[in-house]
């Protein structure tokens, strides 16, 4: 294979603490940093979480719009996806920051188990979350924790809630939900393919010690990867993973073994249609 692979860098999440890892970056500044060092190590996407002066998650427009626009500034080109993830908010609070604009935005078309609670995402939440992306011009990056999850996106993208041809990512690892199962992976991908055309690009992430097995499952099998301290703080059972940028070099190591190129962010827009920076 030769089709560049993309890598998405998700920097900070909602959980992971510097008691964890101390390179996990929790102040705009420390994001800032992070992700510019892993964009140089070849990531093109971030996905972004913010925390407040507590370092608790939230989904404060303020805070998002002060790190995307210092993402712009610092990493030119970079694909600002941000979250509207369920532990930093509730309703519509976590479509909050959608105005702003960002190139992409996660977005969760179901619910399911997380490890302690259930991951609640109501059919007029995830509606509404739609519309909004629909509206500020955002593409939306399918959070699939379930197989219905990508058969929902069909649905919706078939009734014009979603523009564009959906980008799924295949999220496998999460404790209660879906685990790293191959044989389901592989479905994944096949149905994705029947539902989306053969040319499809989608994404996978792993948690914690799962992250390098998708990430290798999603490079060889001709997919784009994700990986970053929000889903693993370790390069391995006895080393803490030192910043994002190991962790993207790792991806891209195994891109390179492949035989893949990692994308550039004109590539990667290119590959996901989206619009080109102005000063680009």
């Amino acid at each position: 294979m030769t089709d560049p692979c993309i890598i998405c860098v998700a920097i900070t999440g909602s959980l992971p603490t510097k008691d964890n890892n101390p390179a996990v970056p929790i102040t705009i500044a420390e994001q800032l940093e992070s992700t510019q060092e892993a964009f140089e190590a070849g990531a093109t996407i971030a996905h972004c979480h913010v925390r407040d002066h507590a370092g608790k998650p939230t989904s404060d427009p303020d805070r998002f719009a002060a790190l995307k626009e210092g993402l712009e500034k610092h990493c030119p080109g970079l694909i600002v996806q941000l979250s509207t993830g369920g532990r930093s908010g509730a309703g519509q609070a976590r479509g909050g920051m959608l105005p702003l604009r960002p190139d992409m935005a996660s977005l969760s078309v179901g619910s399911n188990n997380f490890p302690t609670r259930v991951y609640e995402n109501p059919p007029d939440l995830v509606d509404w979350l739609a519309q909004e992306m629909l509206d500020h011009d955002v593409k939306p990056e399918i959070e699939a924790f379930d197989l219905s999850h990508i058969l929902k996106a069909h649905q919706m993208w078939k009734a014009g809630q979603i523009r564009d041809r959906p980008y799924v990512q295949f999220v496998m690892g999460v404790r209660n939900a879906m685990p790293a199962d191959r044989e389901v992976f592989d479905y994944y991908i096949y149905t994705v393919k029947r539902l989306f055309g053969q040319d499809a690009p989608w994404c996978a992430a792993g948690i914690g010690p799962n992250q390098i097995v998708l990430n290798e499952w999603a490079i060889g099998a001709g997919g784009h990867a994700r990986t970053g301290l929000e889903d693993n703080v370790r390069l391995d059972r006895d080393r803490l993973a030192p910043s994002n940028a190991a962790l993207v070099r790792r991806a891209a190591r195994i891109a390179e073994r492949h035989g893949r190129p990692v994308a550039t962010w004109r590539q990667a827009r290119q590959i996901l249609g989206l619009r080109m920076p102005e000063a680009a």
